[in-house]
């Protein structure tokens, strides 16, 4: 939590360190931009982090409240040699962290990151004075340079469709909604008036109900709702019906292949996108490579097979060819303007795949690392894969972060799923329970 874990401390000794390490890498006297979100632990620990930044000789320069996606855009852009972002993207207010990226705006090598941890727990390096001291500088036109970017990234105008944002009272709140009206869209922005302590709370990516709800309420054409750092977004049709990630991802694969603008007919996602999405894929001639959980394994992945396209049920989409990063504002301009350019419904496009029902139960275990030889649990998957044979899935993984097992079944229909997601989670929890 900030000001627990994440203390200003901690935020000083980060920047100084950040900097020691760039130098020992070759630049001297490094620019680091520092954006935030709208949490207010965010404004302490930017002045720490700035504040550390020049103590080590690297300069600040800050771009106060900016998306994530909008800060390693920026990074490049304007041409620092690193950039930070504040923010604890889709957790509650009390929640917060810093991010680096590297001079590319993609995050930075390990190497250096790991440099940044040794030189932070001993911190090391020097403690300049006079001329050698760094500078706190502000960029009050990066968010415009960012908004440029977008429009620029843009198939078709938005004009004469009226969309609903919720911009989760997060570093969305500003730039979404001017940059759809840009677009051309009459827009109606929800959730986009933060204090401090209201980000994330029962509005945005999180609660994708609440876009949906005001959509059908508003009698809109759809709904984009973003997360605390606007690096997804999630959609919601005029009927006030959700559309997850692994729509968005599958339309936007199906346009770009019809173009001859998807690089070896290939998409990234991960373990966990919906059988739907796979079929369809496969219907399509589209080659798709699973990863693990996570935005940073699937740009990897994307990375190192040449994927210019991946993404996750969640709404992180990575358009390579646009950003270094998921974006969810860009995410929005391509998925509206799609709909836009073929004179069809959002809800037209999300049709391109079936969504098969998929149930996630969560099991509490005494070291979920012994999932690897809980053979009475394996049994209980190859019963279920052999009962839904081609028409369902399943997915037993150990959690990387918590003491739990998730058991993922998809089926023919909810009942199916629930039934097989059940039994299962009974046998986990009987095996690793104790």
């Amino acid at each position: 939590m900030a000001n627990l874990e994440l203390t200003g401390e901690l935020a000083f000794r980060l920047g100084r360190a950040a900097v020691v390490a760039l130098t020992e890498h070759g630049t001297s006297q490094p620019e680091i931009l520092v954006g935030r979100d709208t949490r207010a632990s965010g404004e302490f620990l930017e002045a720490a982090l700035s504040a550390g930044i020049c103590s080590a000789g690297g300069n600040a320069v800050l771009l106060g409240v900016c998306t994530t996606p909008g800060v390693a855009f920026l990074t490049s852009e304007l041409g620092a040699q690193a950039g930070a972002v504040i923010s604890a993207s889709h957790n509650p207010a009390e929640y917060n962290g810093i991010k680096f990226f590297g001079a590319t705006g993609y995050k930075l090598p390990d190497d250096v990151e790991d440099e940044i941890q040794v030189i932070t727990e001993r911190d090391l390096g020097p403690r300049p004075v006079g001329r050698g001291l760094g500078r706190i500088v502000q960029r009050p036109d990066a968010n415009e340079r960012y908004l440029d970017h977008l429009q620029n990234a843009a198939d078709a105008s938005l004009a004469g469709m009226r969309v609903v944002v919720d911009c989760a009272n997060g570093s969305a709140s500003a730039v979404a909604p001017e940059l759809l009206r840009r677009l051309g869209a009459q827009v109606l922005p929800i959730n986009d008036q933060p204090d401090g302590s209201n980000i994330n709370e029962g509005c945005g990516a999180t609660s994708p109900e609440a876009v949906a709800l005001a959509v059908a309420e508003a009698e809109a054409d759809a709904g984009v709702a973003h997360d605390g750092d606007a690096d997804r977004a999630l959609f919601a049709d005029a009927r006030g019906q959700s559309i997850d990630g692994d729509q968005v991802l599958a339309a936007c694969a199906l346009a770009m292949k019809e173009k001859r603008a998807l690089p070896g007919d290939l998409v990234v996602t991960t373990v966990m996108a919906n059988l739907g999405f796979r079929l369809a894929m496969r219907d399509a001639g589209i080659q798709v490579v699973e990863t693990k959980v996570g935005d940073r394994y699937v740009l990897e992945e994307m990375l190192r097979g040449g994927a210019t396209l991946g993404g996750e049920q969640s709404g992180h989409i990575i358009f390579l060819s646009h950003a270094t990063t998921g974006d969810g504002l860009l995410t929005a301009v391509r998925f509206l303007g799609l709909a836009r350019s073929r004179g069809v419904s959002v809800a037209e496009l999300a049709s391109c795949m079936e969504r098969f029902p998929q149930v996630l139960v969560n099991v509490s275990v005494a070291g979920p690392e012994r999932l690897v030889g809980a053979e009475q649990v394996w049994e209980a998957v190859r019963a279920a894969e052999a009962a839904l044979g081609d028409k369902g899935r399943v997915l037993v993984r150990a959690s990387g972060t918590e003491p739990l097992v998730r058991v993922m079944v998809e089926g023919p229909t909810l009942e199916d799923a629930e039934a097989h997601a059940e039994a299962i989670a009974s046998v986990v929890a009987a095996s690793l329970t104790g």
